[in-house]
């Protein structure tokens, strides 16, 4: 699930971000990424890792440094200093409004950025850099063509990547005063780079390995050219990137629901909103409702479940039925919506003496699909037989709910 962001920067730019929230699972902890000189929040390489660390279970924010992308102010007027800046005030942001981030990832210059601000991130425990130099300065030789004039004349058009950027005097003299204490940087670190990138070489990666101290990773990315642009070589690299990571953070651990023998068992925290984890007779699920409700959408509703209900024991009484009686049967396929109607619409809502009911009630749609080489006859019995599937008839039942309160004294079965 993607989540579009905006935050503010310590000069009062309004920042524009993507937050990549996992599915259908509960977030371990927060990553932020930052993506590689002149490019923006949207370069394949940066969607895909981000995908890849949601799909691990990781949040991952990747954002526009200030006048890229969607971000407000002047390319012009920036700096490595000021990316350094971005990447803190990115941090607050998750810290503030969702939680700090242990994972601090970049790309090229964003990750010599990254190895920059990890000091002034304290919740950052896992650093990985991807294709990125050792030094700012590096990134000089991209400049070369126009640096005497940028020294002439203090600014300079230059195209990189076929766009135009202006640069100034003060960016070229920002990386070359800068510099980074790799060997104080006191966090797990993981180096990725390709051996065939053309962009940055792999011996800046040696150095900054080399530099650092245990514990530190290096992961080759044998063929990755140095965008990481194919779609299999930046999910490899997220995916790596996960479950390295989680060896040096601090992993939230999902509440464990005990089971009870032949019983459902729910337990809802009251900070976490509509999140319910199940224990269905040893089956581990979660339950929520769709954001648009104030909910996380990380499970199924409670009428996700009854129609599931309805639909699964639906197929399970066909199939039966289909086996017993030797019908050439493949497959069956039950959809189930549930509403709430008018009673005086519903032209089946009467009570035992005839009479209408008012107000509104539940209503089941269920449409069924049977693959199958049979006769129509046999397709009409079919529908007859998925009325007598147990949960339609304890639909249609009248049902007895008894409640009690007890301690909590559930044990592990």
């Amino acid at each position: 699930m993607q989540k579009k962001v905006t935050f503010k920067t310590r000069q009062d730019f309004e920042l524009s971000g993507v937050l990549h929230l996992p599915d259908n699972k509960v977030t371990k902890a927060y990553a932020l990424f930052a993506h590689c000189f002149t490019c923006t929040k949207n370069i394949n390489s940066a969607v895909n890792i981000a995908n890849a660390l949601a799909d691990e279970g990781i949040a991952t924010l990747r954002f526009d440094f200030t006048g890229l992308g969607a971000s407000k102010g002047e390319f012009a007027d920036t700096s490595f200093t000021t990316n350094v800046n971005d990447l803190i005030d990115a941090a607050n942001y998750l810290s503030e409004e969702h939680e700090a981030p242990q994972i601090i990832v970049g790309h090229s210059l964003g990750g010599t950025a990254i190895l920059a601000a990890a000091k002034e991130i304290p919740s950052a425990k896992a650093v990985a850099t991807i294709g990125s130099p050792s030094t700012p300065e590096h990134v000089l030789h991209q400049l070369e063509p126009e640096l005497k004039t940028l020294e002439e004349q203090g600014e300079a058009t230059i195209k990189l990547a076929g766009r135009p950027f202006t640069f100034k005097q003060d960016f070229v003299d920002d990386v070359r005063k800068h510099t980074i204490d790799i060997h104080g940087l006191h966090k797990a670190l993981m180096v990725m780079h390709s051996p065939i990138d053309d962009t940055v070489p792999i011996k800046e990666a040696e150095i900054i390995y080399k530099q650092a101290l245990h514990p530190k990773s290096f992961i080759t990315l044998d063929k990755a050219d140095h965008l990481v642009s194919k779609t299999e070589d930046s999910m490899y690299a997220g995916h790596v990137l996960a479950r390295w990571a989680t060896r040096y953070i601090d992993v939230k651990e999902e509440p464990k629901v005990p089971a009870s023998k032949g019983n459902v068992v729910v337990a809802a925290q009251t900070s976490e909103g509509f999140l319910n984890r199940i224990n269905a007779n040893g089956h581990e699920l979660l339950a929520d409702e769709p954001e648009k409700v104030g909910g996380t959408n990380l499970g199924p509703s409670p009428y996700d479940f009854l129609s599931t209900a309805l639909g699964t024991c639906t197929a399970m009484t066909l199939n039966m039925y289909a086996r017993r009686k030797k019908l050439d049967v493949s497959k069956v396929i039950v959809n189930v919506s549930h509403d709430k109607v008018h009673a005086e619409d519903c032209e089946q809502c009467q009570d035992k003496d005839g009479e209408g009911k008012s107000g509104k009630i539940d209503k089941f749609h269920r449409s069924i699909i049977i693959e199958a080489d049979i006769t129509e006859e046999q397709r009409q019995r079919m529908l007859e037989i998925a009325d007598l599937c147990p949960v339609h008839k304890t639909l249609h039942s009248e049902t007895i709910i008894e409640t009690e309160l007890k301690e909590n004294d559930l044990k592990g079965e």
